[in-house]
């Protein structure tokens, strides 16, 4: 009876500290307590066109809606994430769209994949935000009220 009591707390245990490493990298919502409107992004193809699509996309939402009353997070994951390497070509466009309170999510899921695959770790844009999950981090978002957007 004390081994089934002991293998089941150590399970217990082993699940909870499974899961602190997730929860610990959660990156916090941004700080726009007039936000009336969240809309967040996602990026997962690396298609000029659809990376182009975004940033127009987030760049008609500033100017439609006054940039206190939204709040727009994109989030690249996969192929999406050449937006935000350092040697993008829209990387002014991106840090543009910074400065104006956009937040721009990479995942290091896919960054830890290209590390592995080219021994390389890519770099990204210093302004880009660094989310282990780039689903998760949508899931997240679209749980606390933002609105799931993929151009």
């Amino acid at each position: 009876m004390r081994l089934q009591v002991f293998r089941a707390m150590l399970l217990a245990l082993l699940g909870w500290a499974a899961m602190l490493p997730a929860s610990a990298q959660q990156v916090p919502l941004q700080d726009k307590p007039f936000a009336e409107h969240k809309i967040v992004l996602q990026l997962s193809d690396g298609d000029a066109k659809k990376q182009a699509l975004v940033l127009s996309v987030a760049n008609n939402l500033l100017k439609a809606y006054d940039p206190d009353k939204v709040a727009i997070e994109v989030v690249a994951f996969g192929p999406g994430i050449d937006l935000l390497l350092a040697g993008s070509e829209r990387r002014k466009q991106v840090e543009s769209l910074i400065a104006q309170g956009v937040r721009f999510d990479i995942c290091l899921n896919t960054v830890d994949t290209l590390e592995r695959e080219t021994g390389k770790r890519p770099e990204f844009i210093p302004g880009a935000t660094p989310v282990q999950v780039g689903v998760g981090q949508i899931l997240f978002l679209a749980e606390n009220g933002y609105t799931v957007v993929r151009p």
